[in-house]
């Protein structure tokens, strides 16, 4: 008994050490990304929240202010206004109809004909290539007093519109490209689409429900998980927009299209005021997850499991 229980034990300190080196192994073979995570994205995350404690021009030291950053940004700071303004208008606008535009195009993607898979990577595409700086040059060129856009106005008699130097018409140019780059969620609502049972479709057809009835009450709802995933990860990037904003209107004219990034942005590598601007992105991160969880706590109500 005794020889036995040696044997176990020895046995046993064998398995514990050939653990810990395997776990010495998957730490390193970890390494690269925890190396990424804490010195390329916790590390400048704590330093940009110490420096919107202070006031920090970039060629200075900072001095520390405390909350004197956030108490003018909230108070005394009209452009942060404006930004918070222009932005929650762009994402209510843009966001929905993104949404609604990938859904349909998606739908029409889902009938089985030939070359469908050349149609489904033609419309994929604006969503590879719509967020660099040469389609938003390029868009610029499209909505200028001499582009495409109004040349096809002028076919009707119309009067060209100066869609970008135009405050009531400036940010809905950046709402269509935002629209237009809708590649991303046609493919998770595509995916969504082929997951549905075509039991329920037969069901619903054998009790006489029209297409309009069905896609609400079947299509819709086993959707809606889809719709959830698309709904935050498109809200967090419009919260984000800044390349659109900069190369096509400049945050102009008048600031109508001053999107927050873009005011962040000026703030940082304009004004060289890195603090404001820090503050500026510490409050544009509570602002998207305060909007998230609201999203998700709603999301009780609305979404669907299969289960």
């Amino acid at each position: 008994m005794a020889v036995s229980s040696m044997q176990e034990k020895r046995s046993n300190s064998k398995l514990s050490l050939s653990t810990i080196k395997d776990g010495y192994w998957g730490y390193i073979f970890i390494a690269p990304w925890l190396i990424g995570l804490f010195v390329l994205t916790m590390w400048p995350m704590l330093q940009s929240l110490y420096l919107s404690l202070n006031n920090f021009h970039l060629l200075e030291s900072p001095t520390f202010t405390g909350l004197g950053n956030y108490k003018e940004i909230f108070t005394n700071d009209k452009s942060f206004a404006e930004s918070i303004k222009v932005t929650f208008i762009y994402v209510l606008f843009s966001v929905p109809l993104k949404l609604i535009f990938a859904l349909l195009v998606a739908m029409l993607l889902l009938q089985s004909i030939r070359g469908m898979s050349l149609f489904r990577a033609i419309f994929y595409l604006p969503s590879l290539i719509g967020g660099s700086v040469a389609i938003a040059a390029i868009w610029r060129n499209l909505f200028g007093l001499d582009g495409i856009i109004n040349k096809g106005l002028a076919v009707f008699g119309m009067t060209p519109i100066d869609w970008i130097n135009t405050p009531d018409t400036s940010l809905s140019t950046l709402i269509t490209l935002s629209v237009w780059q809708f590649g991303s969620a046609m493919v998770i609502f595509l995916a969504g689409l082929k997951q549905i049972p075509k039991d329920l479709y037969e069901a619903a057809s054998v009790d006489g429900s029209t297409k309009v009835r069905t896609f609400f009450k079947i299509t819709l709802p086993m959707l809606t998980p889809m719709i959830l995933f698309n709904m935050i990860m498109q809200t967090i990037n419009s919260f984000q927009m800044f390349t659109q904003a900069f190369v096509i209107t400049k945050g102009g004219p008048i600031d109508s299209t001053l999107v927050y990034a873009l005011y962040l942005y000026q703030k940082a590598f304009v004004f060289f005021d890195m603090g404001y601007a820090s503050a500026l992105a510490w409050i544009l991160l509570v602002i998207i997850a305060v909007i998230t969880a609201v999203i998700f706590g709603t999301s009780k109500r609305w979404v669907h499991y299969e289960n």
